[in-house]
């Protein structure tokens, strides 16, 4: 009686005469085939007006947690559901369709990293300057616009303890899934201030005893050796243009980042996670 084991089907010899049988069949048609990049799938329409769109685990769990945030609609994948650690669906206050990862990429677009979980909310309202409270520390964004950067600054904010991120009404980013997503998070976690005339807005910190600080990359001093007081505004300006003329001339202190390297000035989000972090560790140290 023959052996026949080394002929069934997954063995080793298997295997070979397979791939074999493949690169015969290949090189008779002409080579192996191409392989077809998936086609991109472009975002959908806008959500409805006074709506925006979340998306991301860490943008809708901290939206979730939010007693502030008014929430529509979520559109999530069974794993994302599991990921937020959400048992009934039905019992969430708001209408929620369990779908496939594609049915939120025809809204998003397939460049979104949506992780499976979409939201349709309304905005955060922001705050007025009067209502600042009584934080030691904020950052001022002189017209920085590109969410991906406010995002990222948002989250460094949220990081260092920073109590409010204050930005012009105009040539500054609308809140988005961009933003938030960039964010991670943070968007839920501070206070957003809106103001009209950033000079006025920063006369009135002068009032409430902070010093406001702009950063510069030819400003004067270190910044570390800029800090007095026990109540900090960090002031940066947008890539490329930096703070304008109006804000530098109204802040009390230009101050640079200390930088030995070939390289002068960093991306704003990473100067603004520094300056933070610089801020952060003079006021614990004069409290």
């Amino acid at each position: 009686m023959s052996d026949n084991k080394s002929n069934k089907p997954g063995t080793p010899k298997d295997t070979h005469y397979a791939k074999l049988r493949r690169a015969h069949r290949d090189q008779k048609a002409g080579g192996t085939p191409a392989f077809r990049a998936r086609q991109p799938v472009p975002p959908g329409e806008a959500p409805t007006e006074g709506l925006v769109r979340l998306y991301g685990l860490h943008t809708v769990r901290a939206a979730l947690d939010n007693r502030r945030r008014k929430i529509n609609k979520m559109l999530v994948t069974r794993n994302a559901a599991e990921r937020l650690a959400i048992g009934d669906l039905a019992a969430l206050p708001f209408k929620t369709e369990l779908v496939e990862p594609k049915d939120i990429d025809k809204i998003t677009g397939s460049d979104a990293v949506h992780q499976g979980v979409l939201i349709e909310a309304e905005p955060l309202k922001p705050k007025r300057l009067d209502a600042l409270g009584d934080t030691r520390l904020v950052l001022v964004l002189d017209q920085v616009t590109d969410p991906h950067n406010v995002g990222a600054i948002l989250r460094s904010a949220v990081a260092f303890g920073a109590g409010a991120l204050i930005t012009t009404a105009r040539h500054s980013p609308q809140e988005s899934g961009v933003l938030a997503k960039s964010a991670s998070g943070a968007l839920e976690h501070i206070d957003q201030i809106e103001v009209k005339n950033l000079a006025d807005a920063l006369g009135q910190l002068h009032e409430a005893g902070f010093q406001t600080i702009g950063l510069d990359s030819d400003g004067p001093a270190e910044l570390e050796k800029t800090f007095a007081g026990d109540k900090i505004a960090l002031v940066l300006g947008a890539e490329g243009k930096g703070l304008r003329q109006k804000t530098r001339e109204t802040v009390a202190t230009l101050a640079r980042l200390d930088m030995p390297g070939a390289i002068r000035s960093l991306n704003v989000s990473n100067a603004a996670a520094v300056s933070l972090y610089a801020a952060r560790k003079f006021l614990a140290n004069s409290e």
